[in-house]
């Protein structure tokens, strides 16, 4: 088949609040970052697709012919299915060499461009390509960077297969898809971060796809116009952690004692709300001195219920107890863990 060349870029993202609670069918309200990652698709003619994500070390390669094997398990019937296909998945894993369920940071995303490539070209020709992908974002530390990776490779590969038309045109250096072709991407991009993280809530791919600042309910995607330009500080810990057991590890508590998690949770649905009142608050009136105080009890609050759902970290306290003394309030953002912390900053500040 005909392969275009294509280069797309999605954004990173920060969880303002609501992380771990929107698994449970919480509020949780999350903002694009001006960081991102960059991939380009080239056609080639060498029989081969590879995948070169330089950020961590992967350069593969395989024949046509090698995956052309896995073709019968990624019908056409199965690419219009929302849920992953288990067989394939299954035969991916043997394929990488990870059958074990011992997945690091390469083999998932080795797996994610995999599966994204057959389901979406398995019905018919497989093309030969080249894709490569680098990132400003650092990996595991609560930013998106997954998701952005695989925003990136659903809508190369959509444009690719012809399921979706490439927005750019010359000259022009930025460009949007419609609603009905963003959707489609995020769709396919939430099978990229299942592969990655197993239970995700689709809050990461839909910030990745849409940009701005999203309000996240049940799958429900809601672009919040009306808000502050707040400036916010990212701290990295550089403490590496796993998403998947992280958010696996607030289920089982959730489930071993739901009469002292579930009103956690509620608090944590709440404090969304809140600071999306107060966000809205401060577009139509002058911001004040009180709003900050709202918006910094609030993040508080909340970094002490995420403590208690046990996602935190010392070097997360740490953070918390540094930007303190000199009058700043912060948090964890993402999964925890480790991973990164946002700090609000006032106005004039430092």
């Amino acid at each position: 088949m005909k392969v275009n060349d294509c280069f797309v870029s999605a954004p990173g993202k920060a969880i303002l609040h609501g992380e771990h609670a929107v698994v449970h069918g919480k509020v949780a309200l999350a903002v694009s970052l001006n960081l991102r990652t960059f991939l380009k698709l080239k056609a080639t003619t060498t029989g081969k697709v590879c995948i070169n994500l330089p950020n961590i070390d992967i350069f593969l390669s395989w024949d046509l012919s090698e995956l052309k094997q896995l073709i019968p398990y990624c019908c056409a019937q199965r690419v219009e299915l929302k849920c992953l296909d288990p067989e394939l998945v299954r035969r991916l894993r043997e394929f990488v060499g990870a059958a074990d369920g011992n997945l690091d940071t390469c083999h998932m995303a080795t797996l994610a461009f995999l599966y994204l490539y057959l389901s979406l070209f398995g019905s018919g020709e497989l093309p030969s390509l080249t894709v490569s992908v680098w990132s400003e974002l650092p990996t595991g530390a609560g930013l998106g960077s997954s998701a952005a990776y695989s925003v990136c490779l659903a809508a190369a590969l959509l444009c690719t297969s012809g399921a979706i038309t490439a927005p750019l045109r010359e000259p022009d250096h930025a460009a949007r898809w419609c609603q009905e072709d963003l959707e489609l991407i995020n769709s396919w991009a939430f099978r990229g971060e299942m592969i990655i993280h197993g239970n995700p809530s689709g809050v990461d791919n839909a910030v990745g796809t849409w940009g701005g600042m999203l309000r996240f309910l049940a799958g429900k995607i809601i672009p919040l116009s009306r808000v502050p330009l707040l400036r916010i500080l990212l701290t990295n810990t550089k403490v590496p952690r796993s998403t998947k057991v992280l958010v696996a590890g607030v289920k089982d508590k959730i489930n071993k004692f739901p009469a002292v998690m579930t009103p956690v949770l509620d608090s944590v649905d709440a404090i969304s709300c809140t600071c999306e009142k107060v966000l809205s608050d401060m577009t139509s009136e002058p911001i004040t001195g009180e709003h900050y105080n709202i918006l910094e009890e609030l993040i508080d609050i909340n970094q002490h219920h995420l403590n208690v759902l046990g996602v935190g970290h010392p070097a997360l306290d740490t953070l918390c107890r540094v930007t303190l003394t000199r009058g700043l309030h912060s948090k964890l953002t993402g999964a925890g863990g480790g991973g990164c912390g946002v700090t609000l900053l006032r106005p004039g500040w430092p």
